[in-house]
């Protein structure tokens, strides 16, 4: 117990004294680029028909902060879990394979929230923007989840807590307060959730985004302690934690450049599959052909071997769903999962032919590699195989650069939504008050 104590100490003091013109370039530029595919994907989920309807029923009242690409401001907390309610929406947010989860989604959308609302400088709203990553991050490599569970809204909580501490202007000692409270807010979810299609999975971090802003209020009225909070919550009742990786390279390894972008409207497991049969496709793969698909991956990725679906999350929680798609529309985007195409006969068919296996090999190269491995058999002819270490857009594998997130947007939003989303993005560190830049967010 006073191990994690001391290493939540540490991290605090780290995250208050964080200063952007001390951050190294490559960091900054990454971090901005984590910005920019954040709104994007925002405001492409604020623009599906279950976000628009669920902004409609919270009825959210005025206030300072934006309810990206939805047409209207509200209050901190009602922007923060909307805005990370519509970042998820399509399964396109950037994740971490070592916080084995995803960091941004579980914390920008508070700290961008308050930072609108506080009127904070550019400097100011990037560093915590960068703390709260690198918290959430950090927090995700300590946390072992129970088997079933699902990461969001458990480890990421303590990243938007240190954020929005950060903001506002907590020495360390507040800082850590304010993390340990948010460790001690997690959602215990089931990874069934999301297999199921059942868009609780999305609020679970709405949730993480308002209790990390509830844990920063609590640090700065002088309500929070740091008494190694996260060992019983994370460790003792959700699974394991290890306080170590908290403080391993603190300062030196950067985790915000070991993320992920996603090209694929899906689980990030299901990606190097979707990899794999986008490169058949292209050697000149026949449909008709396909006898049978065997993809093999790592334990992750083991439970999304379902062959039918009933909404678009459950699609996008299906290997089977996925490869299919990927093979019949040489693409998996949002449009693909959509009421009108989901249920296309030819996805259904050769989804029924795909076999999900897990593969000893592939899972021993954990966490630094998540593999799948694909094999087509077909009418006449020897099986086509195809393995892929890691899915396009990790940062180890085909990482995407500026050029590529923006053309990743200008495919799923119109030439002006994605230049304003890039201004803002591009611009938010040189202003004096990024409120207003911030608000720009909500007429897109």
């Amino acid at each position: 117990m006073t191990s994690t104590v001391e290493a939540v100490a540490r991290l605090g003091t780290w995250a208050a004294g964080l200063r952007w013109s001390d951050v190294p370039d490559t960091v900054r530029d990454r971090l901005g680029l984590v910005l920019l595919d954040s709104l994007g994907v925002t405001v492409v989920g604020a623009r599906q028909a279950e976000q628009r309807a669920l902004v409609a029923a919270w009825r959210p009242g005025p206030g300072p902060a934006p309810l990206v690409g939805a047409g209207a401001t509200t209050t901190v907390e009602a922007a923060a879990w909307l805005n990370a309610n519509a970042m998820a929406r399509l399964e396109l947010d950037e994740g971490h394979k070592y916080a084995k989860g995803h960091p941004a989604a579980h914390a920008l959308p508070a700290v961008l929230a308050l930072a609108a609302d506080l009127g904070a400088s550019g400097p100011e709203t990037m560093s915590a923007l960068l703390a709260a990553y690198e918290v959430a991050a950090r927090f995700g490599r300590a946390t072992t989840l129970r088997t079933g569970a699902h990461p969001h809204g458990s480890w990421g909580v303590a990243g938007a807590a240190a954020g929005c501490a950060r903001l506002l202007g907590l020495p360390g000692e507040g800082v850590a307060a304010a993390i340990d409270a948010g460790a001690g807010l997690p959602v215990a979810g089931h990874f069934a959730s999301a297999l199921d299609g059942n868009p609780v999975r999305d609020a679970w971090l709405g949730a993480a985004n308002v209790s990390g802003l509830a844990a920063a209020r609590m640090a700065a009225a002088g309500v929070a302690r740091n008494t190694g909070t996260p060992s019983l919550s994370l460790g003792d009742v959700l699974g394991r934690f290890e306080p170590a990786p908290l403080t391993d390279g603190l300062g030196t390894r950067w985790d915000v450049q070991l993320g992920y972008f996603k090209r694929h409207a899906s689980c990030s497991f299901t990606h190097p599959a979707a990899d794999a049969a986008l490169l058949m496709r292209a050697d000149g793969l026949t449909l008709d052909a396909i006898e049978g698909v065997l993809v093999e991956t790592h334990s992750l990725a083991g439970g999304l071997g379902r062959t039918s679906w009933d909404s678009r999350l459950a699609a996008l929680f299906s290997t089977p769903f996925v490869v299919a798609a990927a093979l019949v529309h040489g693409t998996v985007d949002p449009a693909v999962s959509a009421d009108d195409q989901r249920d296309d006969p030819r996805v259904r068919a050769l989804a029924a032919k795909v076999v999900l296996r897990v593969a000893p090999d592939l899972d021993a190269r954990l966490p630094d590699e998540r593999a799948a491995r694909v094999t087509v058999r077909t009418l006449g002819g020897p099986p086509k195989v195809i393995e892929v270490p890691n899915p396009v857009g990790d940062a180890a594998y085909h990482p995407m650069t500026e050029g590529d997130v923006l053309a990743l947007l200008g495919r799923l939003l119109d030439p002006d939504a994605v230049r304003a989303v890039h201004e803002v993005a591009a611009g938010l560190a040189g202003t004096t008050d990024v409120g207003p830049d911030l608000r720009r967010l909500a007429e897109i």
